[in-house]
């Protein structure tokens, strides 16, 4: 199967049914499916599998993207298929949600813990469709078994723990963070030496969890992870995922909403933070990791003072597929398809999947009639999101049309 939308191949009935529930509930991508519905990304995702995850970000660059576009214009679904890209070269992702209570931008802190706590590799759909592995726990345990069965092949049993305690002593780090190659160094051993309790606690400061130092003092971790702490910890995090035989880290921070009540100074260290984040991207000593941090608009960067013009230059270039694939700001409306012919073949997808879910066949002119009907009367809502509210009701006009077998339109389905 290939990637992003551009596969012939339709999903089984069981995959195709949970991808209509979904988007004909709330409008939103499944982890698993969305590629079989997608349109109009082709030239943007092509110029970032080319320009950067094939080679540049394995070779030792970093780069950071802002992707702009309004609620229920497909942002999710752009990160995902980002996400999917970075898998078919070996990358660890991460997907986080920013939010104001939970992951706000302006605690790094934060960060870093949904960073670790969503660190996903590479797995087959039936993983992602149910219950898949993730967090920096089920890397590490990954790293540990597949070093195992490596050993195991040429080992006797009696010799693999002692080459294990070798390997993790002598052949990891070091890191900027000696107390995080310390930490992942134990928490191998511990899972060598079958010390669960030991891997637990290390896993608890890998999270970002902070338990007692005196706890942590037999494994040499003496650092706390704080917002002082935090970009030295991200910058180990890179470094040991390159260690351990991946390409690298993309991290695709997805906006869920802007707060107009973030008072004057987290907005101030919000913007500080992503300062500091796209100048990282411009050291030596942060390789091999991709950012994508995607807004619903640039409200956030207007204001007067030094530390919003700073960050106004730093992202003022634009990325275009043909002419600058440098550029930063990524905006998803800028796509080179009219946006109600996108619509129209997001529609046709998403149809090919319905028949398959429902075990249904559409006449052809009806179909394509229906299509055009709720692709222009969602385009000419003109209201934010109106890709999300075509794909929920072209879901009910479908529903509607196996009933009557006639042509729906808006009006119809109560749209």
């Amino acid at each position: 199967m290939s990637i992003n939308g551009r596969q012939d191949e339709v999903p089984d009935k069981n995959i195709a049914r949970r991808i209509i529930d979904i988007v004909g509930g709330n409008g939103t991508p499944p982890e698993y499916g969305f590629q079989y519905f997608t349109a109009g990304l082709d030239a943007y995702l092509n110029t970032i599998e080319e320009e950067y995850l094939k080679s540049f970000i394995k070779d030792g660059g970093s780069v950071f993207k802002m992707v702009i576009g309004a609620y229920g214009e497909g942002k999710t679904h752009f990160l995902y298929s980002i996400r999917e890209l970075a898998w078919k070269y070996d990358y660890i992702t991460s997907y986080i949600t920013l939010s104001p209570e939970y992951t706000p931008f302006y605690k790094l802190e934060q960060v870093y813990k949904a960073i670790v706590a969503n660190l996903m590799y590479s797995q087959p759909p039936e993983d992602l469709l149910s219950e898949y592995e993730r967090g920096i726990e089920a890397i590490i345990k990954k790293w540990f078994n597949e070093k195992y069965q490596e050993l195991s092949t040429k080992l006797q049993s009696k010799d693999i723990e002692r080459e294990l305690n070798r390997y993790a002593s002598e052949d990891i780090g070091p890191y900027e963070s000696t107390s995080f190659k310390n930490a992942v160094k134990e928490a191998f051993l511990a899972l060598s030496e079958k010390r669960n309790d030991n891997f637990s606690l290390i896993i608890q400061w890998l999270k970002g969890e902070n338990p007692p130092k005196n706890m942590l003092k037999n494994f040499k971790i003496f650092e706390k992870i704080d917002k002082s702490t935090a970009f030295k910890m991200i910058r180990s995090l890179v470094q040991w995922t390159r260690e351990i035989g991946y390409s690298g880290l993309i991290v695709l921070m997805d906006e869920a909403e802007q707060t107009p009540s973030m008072s004057s100074k987290q907005k101030g260290k919000l913007l500080q933070n992503l300062r500091e984040l796209i100048d990282e991207c411009g050291h030596t000593n942060f390789k091999n990791t991709m950012w994508f941090y995607a807004v619903p608009d640039e409200n956030f960067l207007e204001g007067r003072s030094q530390i919003y013009e700073a960050l106004r230059q730093r992202v003022t270039t634009i990325f275009d597929a043909e002419v600058n694939p440098t550029g930063v700001k990524i905006y998803l409306e800028k796509i080179s398809v009219e946006p109600v012919e996108l619509l129209q073949k997001i529609g046709e997808k998403l149809s090919k999947i319905y028949e398959i879910a429902y075990d249904v066949k559409f006449e052809d002119d009806v179909l394509n009639k229906t299509i055009s009907n709720i692709a222009e009367a969602a385009y000419e809502r003109k209201t934010e999101g109106y890709k999300r509210l075509f794909v929920q009701n072209i879901i009910q006009a479908f529903h509607k049309l196996c009933e009557t077998g006639g042509v729906i339109r808006a009006e119809d389905i109560e749209m």
